[in-house]
């Protein structure tokens, strides 16, 4: 069960040629739309940007004008990368980056979707790991694994767990989206393959939204037929934070929940998750509920 590992590299291989390449791409489109907000990085100093309209370019360097009107001159030898970016990031004339982690709650999906050529890694509790690649604009797909069964020597009829991620989502209106996927995963020889195959809705932007998730569990071949049911949502409260919700729903006698909560702190390119994880059964011992941690890397 080792050869999913290679799959993992490959993918971090896939994810730097296209970046690479959408550099190049980006910046001339960046030069050739004059009458956008663009966001423009310099080589060399991941914290060095720059904001506003480009107001005049050649092929050595562009003038951009700044939200505080000052002339800003670039040479082109020493710009990264430049995008559009929309004017509803501005919050009170202060530039508030995109989401970087939109597609996902805490573990549940949402029905946005990486952009062809991202990718991003996520680690949960330390021990669990995923990637996550985004092959075109609606179909991503993740691998995962958990690091003491991966790397340790547990023996017998145990293997390295891990767990794979296919979605494909799209747009169907300004503020509606759709998407399936599965989760799919395997702990050992005696329990066999398990898994999720779920629906998506999600109703909001980036910043705002919610998520009702239906899906259908699998067993070593034997499906479910009553639904799992998940409610998240996210909204963003500041220009680093959001606040997160994710709860889930399992059928038995009667549908019993687990609930969590917690804020998500972001930068443009990672955010890092502190929630709680509770429902009745947990509260008799933890009131507040089980402390949940993971943080994402977006590239």
């Amino acid at each position: 069960m080792y050869m999913f590992i290679p799959v993992i590299f490959a993918m971090i291989t896939l994810v730097m040629s296209p970046e690479l390449l959408g550099q190049a791409e980006s910046l001339q489109q960046g030069i050739a739309a004059p009458d956008k907000i663009s966001l423009i990085k310099i080589k060399g100093d991941p914290g060095l940007t720059y904001v506003g309209t480009i107001i005049e370019g050649n092929d050595k360097e562009i003038i951009l004008l700044t939200e505080g009107k000052t002339k800003v001159h670039i040479p082109i030898e020493t710009i990264q990368d430049i995008r559009s970016i929309p004017s509803s990031h501005f919050h009170d004339g202060e530039y508030w980056f995109p989401n970087p982690n939109e597609t996902r709650y805490l573990y549940a999906p949402s029905a946005f979707n990486l952009k062809k050529g991202e990718g991003y890694y996520q680690n949960t509790y330390l021990f669990i790991n995923s990637f996550n690649y985004g092959f075109t604009d609606n179909f991503s797909f993740g691998v995962g694994f958990e690091f003491l069964s991966t790397f340790g020597s547990f023996g017998g009829d145990f293997n390295p767990i891990f767990f794979l991620t296919p979605k494909y989502s799209m747009q169907v209106s300004e503020n509606f989206r759709v998407g399936i996927g599965v989760l799919f995963g395997n702990v050992s020889n005696l329990v066999g393959g398990f898994g999720v195959g779920y629906g998506l809705a999600t109703y909001g932007n980036p910043e705002h939204n919610a998520t009702l998730g239906l899906g259908f569990g699998f067993f070593d071949g034997d499906f479910s037929t009553d639904p799992v049911i998940t409610i998240s949502g996210m909204t963003r409260i500041s220009r680093r934070i959001s606040l997160v919700t994710e709860n889930w729903f399992f059928p038995a006698d009667v549908y019993r929940g687990i609930l969590t909560y917690g804020i998500r702190f972001f930068g443009e390119s990672m955010s890092v998750d502190l929630a709680l994880i509770n429902n009745s059964d947990i509260a008799t011992a933890f009131p507040i509920g089980i402390p949940y941690i993971d943080f994402v890397v977006k590239f």
